[in-house]
């Protein structure tokens, strides 16, 4: 796995593998802001998009590739931030009176620590072997989670493998987590 700064300086190359990879490490950072902001579905992937040509444009201008990550949640706040002030001078009303612009403002510390945290455990649950980052998605990330049959059968195992398995995979996790200081 390549660090944030060999994408970017593969992509200021103009690698679109790099890009590309880029894009799929920090894709649901990015669209996790609109969605805090509770965006219509189109809002938030034109935000999604905006912060993506944005970050194309600035890539030159990046004093630290290795702060992307601080980067793209940054502008995708900003962006949201705009997009809802625009949306309360049209309609003051927009949210039924929750949630105003100054209310949202100040939870941004507050959901910048969530959604990095958040990123850190997808950039750890990637980081997996191929099997565990399977079981763990599996087990963790689906909703409802599959059962150890369904698990078992998907993966080529035997279902009584799957708990003790499951323990070396979290095992893993944990110490991929704690690396990052999660």
């Amino acid at each position: 796995m390549k660090t944030d700064e060999q994408l970017i300086a593969a992509c200021m190359e103009g690698d679109d593998a790099a890009w590309s990879a880029l894009i799929e490490r920090y894709k649901n950072l990015v669209y996790s802001v609109p969605v805090k902001y509770r965006m219509p579905r189109e809002d938030a992937a034109d935000i999604f998009q905006s912060v993506w040509v944005e970050l194309y444009t600035e890539l030159k201008n990046l004093r630290n590739a290795g702060a992307v990550r601080g980067w793209l949640l940054t502008v995708a706040t900003h962006k949201c931030y705009q997009w809802k002030k625009r949306r309360e001078l049209v309609d003051p009303n927009a949210d039924g009176g929750r949630d105003s612009v100054s209310d949202t403002r100040m939870l941004y510390p507050q959901w910048k620590e969530e959604l990095e945290r958040e990123q850190m455990l997808r950039e750890a649950v990637e980081s997996l072997p191929p099997r565990c980052r399977r079981m763990v998605e599996m087990l963790f990330f689906q909703s409802p989670p599959l059962p150890y049959a369904e698990v078992a059968r998907q993966l080529g195992l035997a279902e009584g493998s799957i708990g003790f398995i499951r323990g070396r995979c979290l095992t893993k996790l944990r110490k991929a987590l704690q690396e990052m200081g999660f």
